[in-house]
């Protein structure tokens, strides 16, 4: 697994408080095998009509196409624990996640799949978030070792949870993988013991 420490993209908006994750992905498209498929349902239903036609919405417009970075406010992906959602944003080209919030199993799922999330206070979300639908194309760097968010002349310090911050330094963010990784060390110990049988 790769160590995070710097991230490196232009931004996109997506601006409201207390977003679940039905917004972020409706329930209709958990119905797919694998999560291979879900970069292209994000925010589908607030992006599409009944007929299929586009809307105006930050997710549909061409100066946000290849962005990496999402800046959001309060309580960002609350509501049901689904893995889809960051799992969607992450298909779609998301790297790291801004806000000024986040729901603690939402953030907890972006870790396990090696996307940050860190937080601001809302006066520099909402500096944050005028920059970037003023400043399209403009690289915004997100440095983990010195918490510190920078673009333009402007340099935040973030907020984030510690044990995340570790696991993805560190490149032991990806649970499964370390154990698939340690399988053979696992069944040395387990061989050991007496109350397992294989």
């Amino acid at each position: 697994m790769p160590k995070i420490t710097i991230i490196k993209g232009t931004g996109i908006v997506i601006r409201g408080n207390d977003i679940d994750t039905d917004r972020i992905i409706p329930a209709r498209y958990m119905k797919e095998v694998t999560f291979a498929g879900m970069g292209k349902y994000p925010f589908f239903d607030e992006r599409f009509d009944e007929n299929g036609n586009r809307k105006a919405h930050p997710f549909n417009d061409e100066r946000f196409q290849g962005a990496s970075i999402l800046v959001v406010n309060k309580n960002f992906g609350c509501g049901s624990s689904r893995e889809h959602a960051p799992q969607a944003l992450m298909r779609w080209g998301i790297k790291t996640i801004v806000g000024e919030s986040f729901a603690e199993i939402f953030a907890g799922n972006c870790t396990m799949m090696g996307v940050p999330t860190i937080t601001l206070p809302k006066e520099e979300i909402d500096e944050l978030m005028d920059f970037i639908e003023e400043n399209p194309n403009h690289e915004i760097v997100v440095d983990l070792t010195n918490n510190e968010i920078s673009y333009a002349e402007d340099k935040a310090t973030f907020s984030m949870k510690g044990s995340s911050r570790k696991a993805l330094m560190e490149g032991t963010w990806d649970s499964t993988r370390l154990l698939l990784e340690a399988r053979e060390e696992i069944e040395s110990v387990a061989g050991k013991l007496p109350y397992l049988t294989f």
